[in-house]
């Protein structure tokens, strides 16, 4: 895949704080059902991380959940966390970090629960993100994680075609490739499953409003920079009407990747090409020493 811009992503993002919660309709609705999901966490955890919180939405439900836990929100974006704040309170404000999910400012094996919703799609080497993930990851703690697909938004790459050759729309991992990096990375017993939602819009102009107003923007390094031409957004808008369903409305479509996991007990291999590496605390290493 190609590699996405950071910065971009971080921008896009940051402009799209203060309106994010009222256009992430579909942000929303995956959010509740990846909550759903920790039915499966059966110990309390002492350590929750919330990564790419964007407003915080999650957040509050996670410490609601675990009163006991410490929780800390992390996004990219600054200014996400500026209205992540308004989760917490004067008593009990809340923990947030801006940093990086390739770089997580956090100690080995410190996380009882990693919870990541609609995040991890903005990184290209899933690998490594996952091996991250795991250095993170207390043994036996529970990830949890959705992502879009590459079906998400067909319909306005497939007009974006007939315009230009220029990448518009991002193209995201299938199940497959999300599924093959949590083995490599020698999580435990990994699920995973998907959701397809339709969005629909009165015309493209508004899928496209729409996506600049929560950040969704193309962050391909390949993209074309600068400003894009009123007739080529007109030829983009012409090129999506052979998509208009028979109720009169043009469908954007979102494929939504849902996996969770367990964090492996040290030792586990990981599989690097093909290869599979075992790690030991040195602490637990035996050196026999040769006979005088």
């Amino acid at each position: 895949m190609t590699p996405f811009d950071r910065d971009h992503v971080r921008r896009a993002f940051g402009r799209a704080a203060a309106g994010y919660s009222e256009h992430a309709v579909l942000q929303h609705e995956v959010e509740q059902r990846l909550l759903e999901r920790l039915e499966y966490v059966t110990t309390p955890p002492a350590r929750v991380l919330d990564l790419g919180c964007g407003p915080g939405t999650a957040s509050a439900v996670l410490r609601k959940r675990w009163r006991k836990a410490e929780l800390i929100a992390m996004d990219l974006a600054l200014p996400m966390l500026r209205e992540a704040r308004r989760q917490g309170s004067w008593l009990r404000p809340l923990n947030r970090v801006c940093a990086d999910a390739r770089q997580l400012p956090l100690a080995d094996a410190s996380i009882d629960l990693l919870f990541s919703n609609l995040c991890i799609q903005w990184i290209a080497d899933l690998p490594a993100l996952f091996d991250e993930f795991r250095r993170v990851l207390r043994p036996d703690g529970f990830l949890v994680l959705s992502t879009f697909g590459p079906l998400t938004l067909h319909e306005l790459r497939a007009a974006w075609a007939e315009v230009d050759r220029t990448p518009h729309v991002s193209h995201f991992a299938d199940i497959q490739r999300v599924g093959d990096a949590l083995l490599a990375a020698g999580f435990r017993d990994p699920v995973l499953d998907g959701d397809d939602f339709t969005l629909t819009y009165a015309d493209a102009t508004a899928l496209m409003r729409d996506l600049k107003a929560i950040g969704a923007t193309n962050a391909d390094l390949q993209r074309q920079r600068g400003l894009t031409g009123k007739s080529r957004l007109q030829a983009v808008a012409q090129a999506y009407e052979p998509f208009r369903r028979g109720d009169g409305l043009l469908p954007a479509t979102y494929e939504v990747i849902y996996a969770h996991a367990w964090g492996p007990q040290p030792g586990q291999p990981r599989r690097s090409k093909g290869v599979d590496i075992a790690t030991f605390p040195v602490d637990q290493l035996r050196i026999r020493k040769k006979p005088p």
